[in-house]
């Protein structure tokens, strides 16, 4: 297989050659295959519905004529103040009314519907529950803009008026950048539909437009500012999940590495997309003894934001594994969750939003991100239990279990970020098991790191996010496991199960080179099964937030 390497977005002869390489390396349908389709020209892909225009206003809620405004209320409070004391008072005190009756609590994400009947422009009127003032942070604020947009869009509102909740006098004390932030993130996260192959016009309701309202002059640079950063973040995310959610058949290595080149262009990172040949040249056979068992050819991308800047600025290597399709291999999956194995590349999605929004917010680092792109298929050429490979560092591995094959991917993906010298941290995501969601459910990623410093910069940007990381042991007696007699390593400690998740990340830590790293499992987290605020049911851009708030903190 040729090498195709495009590399710096201005050179637009190499671009385009790079391209249509791409576009035609994917087999085309065999009519003597009884219809077997991988043709992506046969099928128009839907993107995610979150296209809410977000607007701010200086001006009162009381002369709002939106479809809907949303006002809010702390728990325990009996009498209405600001904004939502003027609403009360144009509705004859109904909110009051209600709070005496206990049907208006103001307890967190609570929604109350009041129909305004000519009183104020607007027909109707949304109280959202903030919860205790005294436990007010800056999730709650976007729990409770989540709780409003969803219950905008049960009423049918299409236009919705909002205070930002949080930003006023006494009201949480958040900085007006900080909370017009998190409310248009939650808005729009929550405003999301997850896209579907369907014929006919989608039915969805959807709240259009979203138009933040602010009676102090003085506030609005500070909420524009809020509203830009909201908006990088949450479409980078949604980007992430439209990405995550495309069917396997669509979503291969190559169409993946175009959508990376598409971000590139936008955004003006540097852009290298390393072909079978060049994986081939540096060693990273481990990788690629996944890729030969399918048709799809693999694809290595390497995106860097302030590449020039190289050596001023701090370095830091993001590492996202991207299986389009895990059948398992000869280490068969079961079939009734096999489906959901178009969700294994989320990790390399995760990155490749991330790296957008970088690149937007503009933010003053040298960020990295690695995408190792494969199929985990079976034909005649595929990896098979009991072989040996030798990877990109000239360490050895056994195959144990083919469906151990993100590990494989990534242990020759850590080994070229050690190529990237004085990194200052490289962290890795990856659906890397199933066992984290046993030992988690769908409450937290896991967290692996014997760098304390890069743990700590993690879990603040996971307190900060709300998305919530859990650390994970390392121990040393889990090497043990994963002790071959064949190789330097074995892939799985398979048939003993025990402390899968930690031995999978010593097998990843066996492949680090001298630099800071972290491991993030997020198989539980990758897509979710029950709604809850900002996370409709589907994939779920699970660490974007996180990562990109992390980095801003680094730049900062």
């Amino acid at each position: 297989m040729s090498g195709c390497t495009p590399i710096m977005n201005e050179n637009s002869v190499r671009r385009a050659d790079c391209e249509s390489a791409l576009r035609s390396s994917a087999p085309e349908p065999d009519a003597s295959s009884g219809g077997y389709l991988r043709n992506r020209d046969n099928i128009i892909f839907q993107q995610g519905d979150s296209t809410m225009q977000v607007d701010i206003k200086q001006g009162n809620i009381l002369e709002s004529d939106a479809d809907l405004i949303i006002v809010n209320l702390f728990e325990e409070v009996t009498e209405p103040a600001g904004a939502t004391g003027a609403v009360d008072k144009a509705l004859d005190g109904q909110i009051s009314k209600l709070i005496e009756l206990g049907d208006c609590s103001g307890e967190l994400g609570e929604t109350t519907l009041f129909y305004t009947l000519g009183r104020l422009p607007a027909p109707r009127v949304l109280v959202v529950g903030l919860g205790k003032a005294d436990a007010f942070d800056i999730n709650n604020a976007r729990i409770a803009a989540a709780k409003a947009i969803r219950a905008a869009r049960n009423a049918g509102a299409k236009q919705a008026a909002t205070m930002v909740h949080g930003a006023g006098a006494g009201a949480g004390g958040l900085d007006a950048a900080e909370a017009a932030q998190a409310l248009v993130e939650a808005s729009l996260l929550e405003n999301y539909e997850m896209p579907a192959q369907r014929s006919g016009e989608a039915d969805a309701k959807s709240v259009e437009t979203l138009t933040l309202l602010e009676y102090n002059a003085d506030a609005i640079p500070l909420l524009e500012t809020g509203v830009r950063t909201g908006r990088i973040v949450a479409e980078s995310a949604i980007f992430s999940r439209d990405l995550s959610a495309t069917p396997s058949n669509i979503a291969t290595p190559a169409y993946i590495a175009n959508k990376a080149m598409d971000v590139a262009k936008e955004t003006g990172l540097d852009i290298t997309v390393m072909e079978w040949g060049e994986m081939e040249e540096l060693g990273m056979n481990i990788l690629l003894a996944v890729a030969k068992g399918s048709d799809e050819p693999p694809k290595f991308i390497i995106l860097e934001h302030n590449k020039e800047k190289a050596d001023e600025l701090p370095t830091i290597v993001l590492v996202g594994k991207g299986v389009t399709f895990d059948s398992g291999g000869y280490s068969l999956k079961r079939a009734e969750g096999m489906w959901k194995m178009k969700y294994d590349m989320s990790g390399a999605a995760n990155v490749l939003a991330t790296l957008r929004a970088v690149a937007l917010l503009n933010l003053p680092l040298h960020v990295v991100g690695l995408m190792p792109l494969v199929e985990n298929m079976i034909n005649g050429h595929a990896q098979k239990p009991g072989d040996v490979y030798k990877g990109m560092t000239g360490k050895t591995m056994e195959v144990i279990s083919t469906d151990a094959e993100g590990r494989m991917i990534l242990a020759d993906a850590l080994a070229y970020a050690g190529r990237f010298k004085d990194a200052r941290a490289v962290i890795d995501q990856a659906t890397l098991t199933g066992a984290i969601s046993t030992a988690l459910g769908q409450q937290a990623a896991g967290l692996f790191t014997e760098d304390e410093s890069l743990k700590a910069r993690l879990l603040a940007a996971s307190e900060a996010t709300g998305e919530r990381l859990w650390p994970m042991p390392m121990f040393d007696e889990y090497k043990a496991s994963i002790k071959s007699d064949f190789a330097d390593v074995k892939n799985s400690s398979s048939p003993d199960r025990a402390a899968g998740v930690s031995t999978s990340a010593k097998f990843l830590q066996h492949f680090t080179e001298d630099y800071p790293w972290a491991h993030l499992d997020i198989a539980g987290m990758s897509w979710t099964k029950k709604p809850r605020p900002m996370y409709p049911a589907g994939a779920a851009a699970f660490g974007v937030r996180l990562l990109v708030h992390m980095l801003q903190s680094w730049g900062s």
